[in-house]
Protein backbone atom coordinates (compact mmCIF):
# COMPACT_ATOMS: atom_id res chain seq x y z
CA UNK A 1 0.00 0.00 0.00
CA UNK A 2 2.57 2.62 1.00
CA UNK A 3 6.30 2.33 1.48
CA UNK A 4 6.83 0.10 4.53
CA UNK A 5 10.08 1.84 5.33
CA UNK A 6 8.18 4.84 6.66
CA UNK A 7 5.31 3.00 8.27
CA UNK A 8 2.98 3.65 5.35
CA UNK A 9 2.63 7.43 5.58
CA UNK A 10 1.15 8.29 2.15
CA UNK A 11 -2.20 9.99 1.96
CA UNK A 12 -5.01 7.66 0.90
CA UNK A 13 -6.64 8.21 -2.47
CA UNK A 14 -10.47 8.51 -2.37
CA UNK A 15 -12.38 5.42 -3.49
CA UNK A 16 -9.29 3.22 -3.66
CA UNK A 17 -6.89 1.47 -1.22
CA UNK A 18 -3.98 3.91 -1.44
CA UNK A 19 -1.65 1.56 0.33
CA UNK A 20 -2.18 -1.06 -2.38
CA UNK A 21 -1.87 1.57 -5.06
CA UNK A 22 1.33 3.07 -3.76
CA UNK A 23 2.87 -0.36 -3.50
CA UNK A 24 2.23 -0.88 -7.17
CA UNK A 25 4.25 2.14 -8.17
CA UNK A 26 7.02 2.22 -5.62
CA UNK A 27 9.13 0.13 -7.96
CA UNK A 28 12.12 2.39 -8.29
CA UNK A 29 13.98 1.55 -11.49
CA UNK A 30 17.48 0.53 -10.49
CA UNK A 31 20.59 0.33 -12.59
CA UNK A 32 24.29 0.65 -12.12
CA UNK A 33 25.48 4.21 -12.53
CA UNK A 34 27.76 6.93 -11.30
CA UNK A 35 27.01 9.26 -8.40
CA UNK A 36 26.20 12.04 -10.85
CA UNK A 37 23.03 11.64 -12.94
CA UNK A 38 23.29 10.07 -16.35
CA UNK A 39 20.38 12.26 -17.47
CA UNK A 40 18.13 15.04 -16.07
CA UNK A 41 15.45 12.40 -15.50
CA UNK A 42 17.53 10.72 -12.79
CA UNK A 43 16.12 12.21 -9.60
CA UNK A 44 18.24 10.19 -7.14
CA UNK A 45 21.09 7.70 -7.06
CA UNK A 46 21.20 5.17 -4.25
CA UNK A 47 24.51 3.34 -3.93
CA UNK A 48 24.81 3.70 -7.70
CA UNK A 49 21.25 2.59 -8.44
CA UNK A 50 19.11 5.18 -10.18
CA UNK A 51 15.58 6.33 -9.33
CA UNK A 52 14.01 8.15 -12.24
CA UNK A 53 11.56 10.98 -12.53
CA UNK A 54 9.05 8.60 -14.08
CA UNK A 55 9.06 6.46 -10.94
CA UNK A 56 8.21 9.44 -8.78
CA UNK A 57 5.69 10.91 -11.22
CA UNK A 58 3.79 7.61 -11.50
CA UNK A 59 3.80 7.15 -7.73
CA UNK A 60 2.49 10.68 -7.26
CA UNK A 61 -0.23 10.24 -9.88
CA UNK A 62 -1.48 7.10 -8.17
CA UNK A 63 -1.49 8.16 -4.52
CA UNK A 64 -1.94 11.92 -4.49
CA UNK A 65 -5.30 13.37 -3.54
CA UNK A 66 -4.18 16.97 -3.81
CA UNK A 67 -7.08 18.96 -5.31
CA UNK A 68 -6.99 20.70 -8.69
CA UNK A 69 -5.22 24.02 -8.52
CA UNK A 70 -2.80 22.96 -5.79
CA UNK A 71 0.26 25.25 -5.98
CA UNK A 72 3.24 23.72 -7.77
CA UNK A 73 5.33 24.22 -4.65
CA UNK A 74 3.01 21.97 -2.64
CA UNK A 75 2.97 19.34 -5.37
CA UNK A 76 6.75 19.31 -5.56
CA UNK A 77 7.07 19.13 -1.76
CA UNK A 78 4.89 16.01 -1.89
CA UNK A 79 7.15 14.54 -4.55
CA UNK A 80 10.28 15.29 -2.56
CA UNK A 81 8.85 13.35 0.39
CA UNK A 82 7.73 10.55 -1.89
CA UNK A 83 11.23 10.32 -3.38
CA UNK A 84 12.66 9.99 0.13
CA UNK A 85 10.37 7.03 0.69
CA UNK A 86 11.45 5.46 -2.59
CA UNK A 87 15.08 5.87 -1.59
CA UNK A 88 14.55 4.13 1.73
CA UNK A 89 12.54 1.31 0.17
CA UNK A 90 15.29 0.87 -2.42
CA UNK A 91 17.86 0.50 0.35
CA UNK A 92 15.80 -2.02 2.29
CA UNK A 93 15.04 -4.19 -0.73
CA UNK A 94 18.74 -4.20 -1.64
CA UNK A 95 19.52 -5.75 1.77
CA UNK A 96 17.09 -8.65 1.37
CA UNK A 97 19.44 -11.08 -0.44
CA UNK A 98 22.23 -10.86 2.13
CA UNK A 99 19.69 -11.46 4.91
CA UNK A 100 18.07 -14.36 3.01
CA UNK A 101 14.73 -12.57 3.25
CA UNK A 102 12.26 -13.52 0.53
CA UNK A 103 8.61 -13.06 -0.38
CA UNK A 104 6.63 -15.86 -2.03
CA UNK A 105 3.90 -15.59 -4.64
CA UNK A 106 1.49 -16.83 -1.98
CA UNK A 107 2.51 -13.94 0.30
CA UNK A 108 1.83 -11.48 -2.49
CA UNK A 109 -1.52 -13.04 -3.42
CA UNK A 110 -2.64 -12.99 0.23
CA UNK A 111 -1.64 -9.34 0.61
CA UNK A 112 -3.39 -8.45 -2.64
CA UNK A 113 -6.63 -10.08 -1.52
CA UNK A 114 -6.35 -8.45 1.90
CA UNK A 115 -5.80 -4.93 0.58
CA UNK A 116 -8.81 -4.91 -1.71
CA UNK A 117 -11.13 -6.81 0.58
CA UNK A 118 -13.44 -3.89 1.38
CA UNK A 119 -13.58 -2.54 -2.19
CA UNK A 120 -16.34 -3.64 -4.55
CA UNK A 121 -14.96 -5.45 -7.61
CA UNK A 122 -16.54 -3.04 -10.09
CA UNK A 123 -15.16 -0.01 -8.28
CA UNK A 124 -11.75 -1.66 -8.00
CA UNK A 125 -11.53 -2.43 -11.71
CA UNK A 126 -12.79 1.03 -12.63
CA UNK A 127 -10.07 2.64 -10.55
CA UNK A 128 -7.42 0.37 -12.02
CA UNK A 129 -8.45 1.54 -15.48
CA UNK A 130 -8.52 5.19 -14.44
CA UNK A 131 -5.01 4.95 -13.10
CA UNK A 132 -3.64 2.89 -15.97
CA UNK A 133 -2.67 -0.08 -13.76
CA UNK A 134 -2.82 -3.81 -14.31
CA UNK A 135 -3.09 -6.46 -11.61
CA UNK A 136 0.52 -7.42 -12.34
CA UNK A 137 1.56 -3.84 -11.52
CA UNK A 138 -0.23 -4.05 -8.21
CA UNK A 139 1.31 -7.37 -7.26
CA UNK A 140 4.84 -6.34 -8.18
CA UNK A 141 4.49 -3.25 -6.01
CA UNK A 142 3.17 -5.37 -3.16
CA UNK A 143 6.11 -7.73 -3.52
CA UNK A 144 8.54 -4.86 -2.94
CA UNK A 145 6.50 -3.50 -0.06
CA UNK A 146 6.38 -6.88 1.66
CA UNK A 147 10.06 -7.48 1.05
CA UNK A 148 11.07 -4.16 2.59
CA UNK A 149 8.80 -4.77 5.58
CA UNK A 150 10.23 -8.26 6.08
CA UNK A 151 13.73 -6.81 6.14
CA UNK A 152 12.69 -4.42 8.90
CA UNK A 153 11.02 -7.22 10.85
CA UNK A 154 14.11 -9.41 10.46
CA UNK A 155 16.40 -6.70 11.80
CA UNK A 156 14.15 -5.02 14.36
CA UNK A 157 11.88 -7.78 15.70
CA UNK A 158 14.47 -9.76 17.69
CA UNK A 159 15.56 -6.59 19.50
CA UNK A 160 12.09 -5.72 20.79
CA UNK A 161 12.12 -7.51 24.12
CA UNK A 162 10.54 -6.39 27.38
CA UNK A 163 11.56 -8.11 30.62
CA UNK A 164 9.52 -8.67 33.75
CA UNK A 165 11.98 -6.44 35.64
CA UNK A 166 11.29 -3.58 33.23
CA UNK A 167 7.55 -4.05 33.63
CA UNK A 168 7.87 -4.01 37.41
CA UNK A 169 10.14 -0.95 37.30
CA UNK A 170 7.62 0.95 35.20
CA UNK A 171 4.83 0.02 37.60
CA UNK A 172 6.82 1.11 40.65
CA UNK A 173 7.75 4.43 39.04
CA UNK A 174 4.16 5.11 37.99
CA UNK A 175 2.22 3.47 40.76
CA UNK A 176 -0.05 6.48 41.23
CA UNK A 177 -1.30 6.12 37.67
CA UNK A 178 -2.84 2.80 38.66
CA UNK A 179 -4.70 4.20 41.65
CA UNK A 180 -8.25 4.92 40.54
CA UNK A 181 -10.07 7.60 42.53
CA UNK A 182 -13.39 6.50 41.04
CA UNK A 183 -14.85 3.70 38.95
CA UNK A 184 -13.23 3.68 35.52
CA UNK A 185 -13.87 1.95 32.22
CA UNK A 186 -11.09 0.80 29.92
CA UNK A 187 -12.29 1.46 26.39
CA UNK A 188 -10.93 0.80 22.91
CA UNK A 189 -12.35 2.10 19.65
CA UNK A 190 -12.21 1.72 15.88
CA UNK A 191 -13.33 4.79 13.96
CA UNK A 192 -14.47 4.87 10.32
CA UNK A 193 -15.35 8.25 8.82
CA UNK A 194 -17.15 8.96 5.50
CA UNK A 195 -14.59 11.51 4.30
CA UNK A 196 -10.86 11.68 3.48
CA UNK A 197 -8.62 12.13 6.51
CA UNK A 198 -5.29 13.93 5.85
CA UNK A 199 -3.98 12.77 9.24
CA UNK A 200 -4.65 9.07 8.65
CA UNK A 201 -2.34 6.96 10.80
CA UNK A 202 -3.25 3.29 10.45
CA UNK A 203 -0.91 0.53 9.24
CA UNK A 204 -2.81 -0.13 6.02
CA UNK A 205 -3.29 3.55 5.22
CA UNK A 206 -6.89 2.49 4.60
CA UNK A 207 -9.31 5.41 4.42
CA UNK A 208 -13.06 5.26 3.75
CA UNK A 209 -13.86 8.48 1.90
CA UNK A 210 -17.61 8.30 1.24
CA UNK A 211 -20.65 7.07 3.22
CA UNK A 212 -20.82 4.04 0.91
CA UNK A 213 -17.19 3.00 1.40
CA UNK A 214 -17.54 3.61 5.15
CA UNK A 215 -20.54 1.24 5.25
CA UNK A 216 -18.63 -1.46 3.36
CA UNK A 217 -15.58 -1.00 5.54
CA UNK A 218 -17.39 -1.29 8.86
CA UNK A 219 -19.14 -4.47 7.69
CA UNK A 220 -15.81 -5.95 6.66
CA UNK A 221 -14.21 -5.08 10.01
CA UNK A 222 -17.10 -6.55 11.98
CA UNK A 223 -16.77 -9.78 10.00
CA UNK A 224 -13.08 -9.93 10.86
CA UNK A 225 -13.78 -9.35 14.54
CA UNK A 226 -16.50 -11.99 14.59
CA UNK A 227 -14.04 -14.40 12.97
CA UNK A 228 -11.73 -13.93 15.96
CA UNK A 229 -9.24 -11.29 14.84
CA UNK A 230 -7.93 -9.23 17.74
CA UNK A 231 -9.60 -5.85 18.20
CA UNK A 232 -6.24 -4.15 18.72
CA UNK A 233 -4.84 -5.53 15.45
CA UNK A 234 -7.89 -4.44 13.49
CA UNK A 235 -7.68 -0.99 15.07
CA UNK A 236 -3.98 -0.57 14.25
CA UNK A 237 -4.59 -1.70 10.68
CA UNK A 238 -7.82 0.12 9.85
CA UNK A 239 -9.03 2.67 12.42
CA UNK A 240 -9.20 6.20 11.06
CA UNK A 241 -8.66 7.93 14.40
CA UNK A 242 -5.04 9.13 14.12
CA UNK A 243 -4.52 9.34 17.88
CA UNK A 244 -5.76 5.93 19.03
CA UNK A 245 -5.04 3.73 15.98
CA UNK A 246 -1.29 3.28 16.73
CA UNK A 247 -2.14 2.00 20.22
CA UNK A 248 -4.70 -0.50 18.99
CA UNK A 249 -7.58 1.86 19.65
CA UNK A 250 -6.93 1.73 23.41
CA UNK A 251 -8.16 4.87 25.18
CA UNK A 252 -7.05 3.63 28.58
CA UNK A 253 -9.21 3.88 31.68
CA UNK A 254 -11.86 6.58 31.43
CA UNK A 255 -13.20 7.78 34.81
CA UNK A 256 -16.96 7.61 35.33
CA UNK A 257 -17.18 11.39 35.73
CA UNK A 258 -15.52 11.88 32.33
CA UNK A 259 -17.66 9.22 30.69
CA UNK A 260 -20.82 10.99 31.88
CA UNK A 261 -19.77 14.03 29.87
CA UNK A 262 -19.46 12.00 26.65
CA UNK A 263 -22.26 11.94 24.03
CA UNK A 264 -25.24 10.00 25.34
CA UNK A 265 -24.90 7.28 22.69
CA UNK A 266 -21.31 6.50 23.70
CA UNK A 267 -21.94 6.89 27.42
CA UNK A 268 -24.91 4.54 27.44
CA UNK A 269 -23.17 1.96 25.25
CA UNK A 270 -20.28 1.73 27.70
CA UNK A 271 -22.26 1.88 30.94
CA UNK A 272 -24.68 -0.84 29.83
CA UNK A 273 -22.01 -3.17 28.44
CA UNK A 274 -20.20 -6.03 30.08
CA UNK A 275 -16.40 -6.26 29.75
CA UNK A 276 -15.48 -7.98 26.50
CA UNK A 277 -18.50 -6.77 24.55
CA UNK A 278 -18.49 -4.42 21.56
CA UNK A 279 -21.00 -1.83 20.40
CA UNK A 280 -21.47 -0.33 16.93
CA UNK A 281 -22.36 3.37 17.01
CA UNK A 282 -23.25 5.51 13.99
CA UNK A 283 -23.66 9.25 13.68
CA UNK A 284 -23.70 11.37 10.53
CA UNK A 285 -22.31 8.59 8.36
CA UNK A 286 -19.41 7.94 10.74
CA UNK A 287 -19.03 4.62 12.53
CA UNK A 288 -17.39 3.79 15.84
CA UNK A 289 -16.82 0.28 17.15
CA UNK A 290 -16.47 0.55 20.93
CA UNK A 291 -15.02 -2.28 22.98
CA UNK A 292 -15.33 -2.29 26.75
CA UNK A 293 -12.14 -4.05 27.80
CA UNK A 294 -12.53 -3.82 31.57
CA UNK A 295 -14.36 -2.07 34.37
CA UNK A 296 -12.42 -1.22 37.51
CA UNK A 297 -13.69 -0.06 40.89
CA UNK A 298 -11.93 2.74 42.73
CA UNK A 299 -8.69 1.75 44.45
CA UNK A 300 -5.11 0.71 43.77
CA UNK A 301 -4.66 -1.71 40.88
CA UNK A 302 -1.78 -4.09 41.51
CA UNK A 303 0.80 -5.41 39.09
CA UNK A 304 -0.58 -8.90 39.66
CA UNK A 305 -3.67 -7.80 37.72
CA UNK A 306 -3.21 -9.24 34.19
CA UNK A 307 -4.80 -6.12 32.69
CA UNK A 308 -2.20 -3.93 34.40
CA UNK A 309 0.74 -6.17 33.62
CA UNK A 310 -0.20 -6.79 29.98
CA UNK A 311 -1.04 -3.14 29.40
CA UNK A 312 2.38 -2.04 30.64
CA UNK A 313 4.12 -4.73 28.59
CA UNK A 314 2.26 -3.76 25.42
CA UNK A 315 3.04 -0.07 25.86
CA UNK A 316 6.72 -0.68 26.54
CA UNK A 317 6.93 -3.03 23.57
CA UNK A 318 5.32 -0.51 21.23
CA UNK A 319 7.61 2.30 22.41
CA UNK A 320 10.71 0.14 22.02
CA UNK A 321 9.68 -1.08 18.59
CA UNK A 322 9.14 2.49 17.39
CA UNK A 323 12.53 3.57 18.76
CA UNK A 324 14.50 0.63 17.34
CA UNK A 325 12.71 0.87 14.01
CA UNK A 326 13.54 4.57 13.73
CA UNK A 327 17.15 3.91 14.70
CA UNK A 328 17.50 1.09 12.17
CA UNK A 329 16.08 3.15 9.33
CA UNK A 330 18.41 6.01 10.20
CA UNK A 331 21.38 3.65 10.11
CA UNK A 332 20.30 2.20 6.76
CA UNK A 333 19.92 5.67 5.31
CA UNK A 334 23.10 7.00 6.91
CA UNK A 335 25.32 4.19 5.63
CA UNK A 336 24.20 4.64 2.03
CA UNK A 337 25.66 6.86 -0.66
CA UNK A 338 22.62 8.83 -1.78
CA UNK A 339 22.55 11.80 -4.11
CA UNK A 340 19.21 13.61 -4.14
CA UNK A 341 19.32 15.15 -7.60
CA UNK A 342 15.73 16.45 -7.45
CA UNK A 343 16.48 18.48 -4.33
CA UNK A 344 19.58 19.84 -6.04
CA UNK A 345 17.50 20.89 -9.04
CA UNK A 346 15.02 22.73 -6.84
CA UNK A 347 17.81 24.60 -5.06
CA UNK A 348 19.66 25.42 -8.24
CA UNK A 349 16.70 26.38 -10.45
CA UNK A 350 13.60 27.34 -8.41
CA UNK A 351 11.98 28.62 -11.61
CA UNK A 352 11.80 25.03 -12.88
CA UNK A 353 9.29 24.01 -10.22
CA UNK A 354 6.35 24.05 -12.66
CA UNK A 355 8.06 21.63 -15.04
CA UNK A 356 8.90 19.30 -12.14
CA UNK A 357 5.37 19.15 -10.73
CA UNK A 358 2.71 18.27 -13.35
CA UNK A 359 -0.86 17.70 -12.27
CA UNK A 360 -2.21 14.31 -11.22
CA UNK A 361 -4.26 12.20 -13.68
CA UNK A 362 -7.79 13.33 -14.36
CA UNK A 363 -7.05 16.86 -13.21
Amino acid sequence: MTPPALARPLVARPRFPAALLAAAVLTAACSSGPAEPSSPDVWATVDGREIHRNDVDKAYQRVSQLPPGTPEEEVLAFKLNLLNELILQNLLVARAPELAVTVTDADVDAAYDERRRNIAEEAFQKELTFRGLAVTDMKEGLRLELLAEKVIEHEVGPKVNVTEDEIAAFYDANRSQFNLTETAYRIAQIVITPMPDPNLNNRMNDDATTPETAERKVKMLMERLKAGERFSEVAMNYSEDPQSAPSGGDLGFVPLSTLKQAPAMLRDAVLKAEPGTMSHLTLGGAHTLVLLIAKEAAGQRELSDPVVRDGIADNLRRQREQLIRAAYLNVVRGEAVVVHHLARQVLATPAAIRSLAPAAPGK
